[in-house]
């Protein structure tokens, strides 16, 4: 009885002495030995690791990249416009020790590093406008066309000049992390906007003002339109008159012509033979009359009878 007690408390202290002496480290993460608060080893590849049981403590950081999502602040751009701005940010530990000693913990680190975030973003907001921050309206000319620099560029779409303010924010922060006495043990990868926008209060204000503008440009543009419709219509029908004249001109020409044509070939044709002329005009002159419901009393020696006496009648 009494051995098999004593096996029990061996292998009671030999599974103790193996779960306090041994640690694993995974894939994703590396780990810090501490012994009495000193740094004893750093252990970065995976695998099954020893320590001393009771005395070395092991604190495990993440290796891969983490996220720090900044609170949302509100900031004044360049014309003291109310924004609001909402920001992420992606960074790595890289350097754990440096990093246990100054952060301490991956939650004060987005604390600290969240604040630093919304202050570079601060500094870059204050420097440009809300258009070119959260875009909305383009600035026209009197012509209603984009405003161009003095060399001739159109204006830079919001979503650049966001990525240009966001590049600088990044070289701010990592300048500002260098020039740290203690380096923090991290690398900044990206910033990024996740929102941008006015103020709950203030939105509704701002979309009537945008819709005012819009409509503004709408009539004009709309009066511009009339004003055109108006004088191509104008020209077109001037061009119709001008060429009804002219075809009313080149009718009445041709007409005249043809009748002339006409009045000629007949007197040849009279010229050449008379009696047949007026025999032609004497059929004309029956079938005129003789189709008619019109009684006409006329003496059987009238001229109109001559043709109807014989095919030899004179004339």
């Amino acid at each position: 009885m009494k051995t098999l007690i004593v096996v029990g408390v061996i292998f009671v202290i030999a599974l103790i002495l193996v779960n306090t002496g041994l640690y694993v480290v995974d894939e994703r993460e590396q780990v810090i030995i501490t012994r009495f608060g000193e740094v004893q080893a750093v252990s970065r590849t995976s695998g099954l690791y020893v320590k001393l049981p009771f005395v070395d403590t092991a604190t495990s950081y993440d290796r891969r990249v983490l996220r720090i999502d900044a609170p949302p602040e509100r900031m004044l751009d360049r014309d003291i416009n109310i924004l609001e701005i909402d920001a992420y940010a992606r960074y790595q530990i890289i350097d754990p020790v440096q990093f246990r000693k100054t952060l301490q913990s991956e939650e004060n680190a987005r604390r600290v590093l969240g604040q630093r975030i919304n202050a570079a973003l601060r500094a870059e907001v204050a420097e440009r406008s809300r258009e070119q921050i959260i875009g909305g309206d383009v600035e026209l000319d009197a012509e209603g066309n984009p405003v161009t620099d003095d060399e001739g560029n159109s204006q830079v779409s919001a979503t650049e000049n966001r990525a240009i303010m966001l590049s600088e924010v990044r070289t701010a922060i990592r300048d500002e992390l260098d020039a740290e006495p203690e380096s923090f043990g991290i690398v900044m990868l990206d910033v990024r906007i996740k929102r941008a926008d006015f103020p709950g209060e203030v939105s509704g204000r701002v979309f009537e003002r945008m819709r005012s503008d819009r409509e503004k440009i709408g009539r004009k543009l709309r009066a511009e339109g009339e004003e055109e419709s108006r004088r191509r219509r104008a020209r077109a029908d001037r061009t119709v008159e001008v060429i009804l004249a002219e075809a009313d001109q080149q009718a009445n020409r041709l007409r005249g012509e043809g009748e002339a044509e006409a009045i000629k070939i007949l007197a040849e044709a009279l010229d050449e033979d008379p009696e047949f002329f007026a025999f032609q005009r004497s059929l004309e002159a029956y079938r005129s009359v003789f189709n008619q419901q019109t009684t006409v009393i006329l003496s059987s020696e009238a001229d109109i009878f001559k043709f109807l006496q014989g095919p030899g009648a004179t004339p």
